[in-house]
């Protein structure tokens, strides 16, 4: 079975990038592309070979529906879970973005040292 190794968090926020950073990389020990917006996410996913994506939702510029819709578009991305990061988690607003094609959805604000194990989750669930 692979191991969950790759992880691509896009958030326009720097605390919150510094959260996953810490989160992530030192509690969870998964390698990190960080990235500030969809855009930028776009042009790294091409090279880092993500198995799971942390995609914010309101994001300036191109959105994480948008980034997302974008990202399904690319060959290297069939088959890699994607999870929203959203602040609204009204269960309308949470079905809207599960039917954009995302895995599941992480609230913020989340909890830093449960988060790896979340991912591990969503990643597990994202490839069944």
């Amino acid at each position: 079975m692979t191991e969950l190794k790759r992880v691509m968090c896009v958030e326009d926020d720097p605390d919150i990038r510094l959260i996953l950073k810490f989160s992530l990389e030192r509690l969870g020990g998964f390698t990190l592309c960080l990235c500030s917006s969809g855009y930028e996410a776009l042009e790294k996913v091409q090279t880092f070979a993500s198995q799971l994506v942390l995609l914010d939702v309101m994001m300036p510029k191109l959105s994480g529906p948008q980034t997302l819709k974008q990202l399904r578009a690319l060959e290297i991305m069939r088959g890699i879970p994607v999870v929203f990061l959203t602040a609204k988690a009204m269960r309308n607003e949470v079905e809207a973005l599960l039917e954009h094609g995302s895995t599941g959805i992480i609230v913020k604000p989340f909890d830093p040292v449960t988060l790896p194990k979340d991912v591990l989750i969503y990643w597990q669930h994202g490839r069944g």
